[in-house]
C-alpha cells in the first residue's frame, strides 16, 4: 500500500475552505475517492463542491497523520517473521 496526500478544497455557499488528507491507496483515483467518502460522511459535503487540486505519492519520513504513520509503520515490520 502507498500514501497519498490528497489536496483541494471544499467550496459550499457560505463556506470556502482548503483541506489536506492522507489517506492509504493502492492508486491515487483510489485515494481521491476516499477523500470524497471521508469528506462527504464527516462533514455532509457533496462532492460537486470539493475540488482536489492534487494528489501526491509521499514517503513514510513525510507523513504527518501519527495514525497512518503508526499503521505503515505496523506494515514494514509485519511478515519478517515466521
Amino acid at each position: 500500500m502507498k500514501v497519498f496526500r490528497v489536496t483541494g478544497e471544499i467550496r459550499k455557499p457560505n463556506l470556502k475552505t482548503h483541506f489536506r488528507k492522507e489517506v492509504i491507496a493502492v492508486k491515487p483515483e483510489h485515494a481521491v475517492e476516499k477523500v470524497y467518502t471521508e469528506l462527504g460522511s464527516k462533514h455532509r459535503v457533496k462532492r460537486f463542491h470539493i475540488k482536489i487540486t492534487g494528489v501526491d505519492e509521499i514517503s513514510p519520513q513525510e507523513i504527518e497523520d501519527p495514525l497512518i504513520r503508526k499503521m505503515v509503520a505496523g506494515e514494514e515490520g509485519f511478515g519478517g517473521k515466521s
